[in-house]
């Protein structure tokens, strides 16, 4: 692998089942395969399904992971050495032996715990959470698992329900030191019992080094914009825009939200023109990285726009510190 000389250190956090899949391609498409290395943090796993099942803790309780590990062997890739990562077994449950994994250009650490650590947190250059709402994750969860693993609904709830206590405790409080947030939740339009149509909200921490937020219109106002008529196909019941100035776990945050569902992808365009400080190189770049891989997940609604507009942020980012280490480099 070429010699790199400065990795930037991307943190993606989330419950399973929140899109995180879905968003990692997107960063992958965006950057391309062999510029990106993606490290699941299932790997710094420090007990194995079995132990955890006789001590009775779940993934997501911190006793069940080696953050010290995690912290040793991320710290390691950003100073440019190579690490020997532990593997865990998804399939049997177990701790594989470990692999070499070199330092890349952006490497993404994903899972339930990039930003619990704090010292993990110092390491990241750029951190974003996938936030689905209870409603939603239920409707989700029940959609998938009932229609295609056989599950009951009585069974579905359950497993939501046994995961609450940690989730609460160790998962969900990372929103607050997420650069980004992306929500979904149930839409305001019409009353949606499935979750069908989504409200999504994207929050934008204000003050972040080498990061400047998304707006509509005019920036730092409050907007509400209903964008459908003649330069805007919309099916009932339409979509519905806001931006506001918002406080989110006491940070003064610029929220961006599209309430519904895009009818013709080609037309995100108008939206896109209407938006500023979106990091693009060229004009309509935002809408063709959407409409790139219209039938990943979330493409019709919020999720997609605004995880292909966190990639370009994620893009900016990165050339903004690659380009200040260079301008050092030069004056040394």
């Amino acid at each position: 692998m070429t010699k790199v000389d400065r990795v930037v250190i991307i943190g993606v956090a989330g419950d399973s089942g929140c899109g995180k899949s879905t968003f990692l391609q997107r960063i992958i498409d965006l950057f391309g395969e062999s510029f990106v290395t993606v490290i699941c943090l299932d790997d710094y796993h420090s007990l194995d399904r079995y132990q955890r099942k006789e001590q009775k803790v779940t993934a997501l309780d911190p006793r069940a992971n080696n953050f010290d590990l995690m912290y040793e062997q991320i710290k390691a890739l950003k100073s440019g050495q190579s690490i020997e990562k532990p593997i865990y077994n998804h399939e049997t449950g177990l701790i594989d032996p470990p692999e070499t994994i070199e330092p890349n250009h952006v490497v993404v650490i994903e899972g339930l715990h990039p930003l619990y650590d704090e010292r993990v947190r110092g390491l990241i250059d750029f951190s974003v959470y996938l936030d689905i709402t209870d409603d939603v994750k239920i409707a989700w969860k029940i959609q998938r698992d009932m229609a295609e693993r056989g599950h009951s609904y009585d069974d579905v709830l359950a497993a939501i329900e046994s995961r609450r206590p940690d989730f609460e405790a160790y998962i969900e409080p990372q929103r607050g030191h997420a650069d980004v947030v992306i929500q979904v939740l149930p839409t305001k339009l019409i009353d949606d019992k499935e979750s069908k149509l989504l409200r999504v909200r994207l929050m934008q921490r204000e003050g972040v080094s080498d990061f400047d937020p998304v707006y509509l219109f005019d920036e730092g106002s409050t907007i509400h914009w209903r964008p459908c008529g003649r330069k805007l196909t919309c099916e009932y019941p339409g979509i519905k825009m806001f931006y506001g100035p918002d406080t989110y776990y006491g940070h003064p945050v610029s929220v961006l939200e599209l309430d519904g569902q895009l009818g013709n992808l080609e037309q995100v365009s108008y939206i896109e023109s209407h938006l500023s400080n979106i990091s693009t190189k060229h004009k309509g770049e935002m809408t063709s990285l959407l409409l790139q891989h219209r039938e990943y997940p979330g493409s019709n609604n919020g999720t997609g726009l605004f995880q292909v507009m966190v990639g370009l942020k994620m893009r900016a980012t990165y050339e903004r510190l690659t380009s200040k280490e260079a301008k050092v480099a030069a004056k040394v």
